[in-house]
């Protein structure tokens, strides 16, 4: 199951380099992210691009963690803030986009400027187990 994750999550990053999406590779959550920090074995792979229209797509990929919920939220590193995005869980640890979302002009600047994080939540850990800083990529092509 896991190399099936490695390939999905391979197919979308080339998905979305080809689509011209602002940030567009495969970064890590982590619990050593979390405000505070959480020790914990659970990861994600997350492939969450926003383009130049402030269009919003992809999903999270977790591992060893039961997430109860997942969101986008506006905060700088090391603050937590208020939800942006609410993802939708799917089976087996994939957390999605919903298809339509996007940002408002407020928040694409706080996208531009490294203030959204990802992060999951789960039972043990309600205000989230694992987060990533969602930082701005320059679009290779």
């Amino acid at each position: 199951m896991r190399s099936h994750h490695l390939l999905e999550i391979a197919a979308m990053t080339l998905l979305f380099a080809s689509a011209g999406h602002a940030a567009s590779s495969v970064s890590m959550l982590n619990g050593g992210e979390e405000v505070p920090p959480v020790t914990t074995t659970a990861s994600a792979t997350c492939t969450i691009s926003v383009d130049s229209q402030r269009r919003v797509s992809g999903q999270l990929l977790t591992t060893a963690i039961d997430g109860t919920m997942a969101h986008i939220h506006a905060g700088a590193a090391g603050t937590k803030g208020p939800i942006v995005v609410t993802l939708v869980k799917a089976p087996l640890g994939r957390w999605t986009v919903p298809e339509g979302t996007t940002l408002t002009p407020e928040q694409y600047k706080d996208f531009q400027e490294g203030r959204l994080y990802v992060n999951v939540h789960s039972v043990a850990h309600p205000a989230g187990e694992i987060r990533l800083q969602l930082h701005r990529m320059t679009d290779p092509s």
